[in-house]
């Protein structure tokens, strides 16, 4: 089997410790995660992992059979990067002079789509949203000019098809009582 980028969203309680044990499931592996962001779900009190990985489907599923195990894990999903829509965010802190002296970074910055999100004396910032490919192409063409501060969130994703985590959350609730 080969290896694939593969989107691994978690829905969980959000419980202290939990990121420790998912992180555990994968050091364990000798599989680096290459994204991850927490956050709130569409589901009140429920949180969302979303972890980037490059494994094979075998090791991805045992991942997935791993992290459901844990007793705050509602349910995991994991998809490919074709079955998903996702985004990264990037923001670059540059010397202020250089938005006014070098006509070039105007132009980088219409051509890459991005948007000053702020200015002062000393520095502006540019945010950038897309592909991690896109934010790495804009660092490249801002390189040369120097970068004085540098940061990429991690990977947001939905998945094209439901994960139907609503229902499963219902039928669930339901179950309780």
């Amino acid at each position: 089997m080969e290896n694939k980028t593969f989107t691994i969203s978690v829905y969980s309680e959000n419980n202290v410790g939990l990121l420790n044990r998912i992180s555990g499931i994968f050091l364990k592996r000798h599989i680096n995660i290459l994204s991850l962001n927490v956050s709130e779900s569409e589901i009140e009190n429920v949180s969302r992992f979303i972890i980037v990985v490059d494994t094979t489907e075998k090791w991805v599923q045992n991942i997935v059979g791993q992290i459901e195990k844990q007793i705050e894990v509602i349910k995991a999903f994991y998809h490919v990067d074709e079955e998903t829509i996702y985004l990264e965010n990037a923001l670059f802190k540059i010397e202020s002079s250089l938005l006014f002296d070098e006509r070039q970074i105007q132009n980088i910055i219409k051509e890459s789509n991005s948007e000053i999100v702020t200015v002062s004396r000393k520095f502006f910032v540019i945010s950038k949203s897309g592909r991690r490919s896109e934010i790495e192409e804009l660092h490249e063409k801002l390189r040369p000019f120097g970068i004085m501060q540098f940061v990429r969130s991690g990977r947001i994703s939905v998945s094209k098809e439901p994960m139907e985590i609503s229902t499963l959350l219902q039928e669930l609730n339901i179950n309780k009582y």
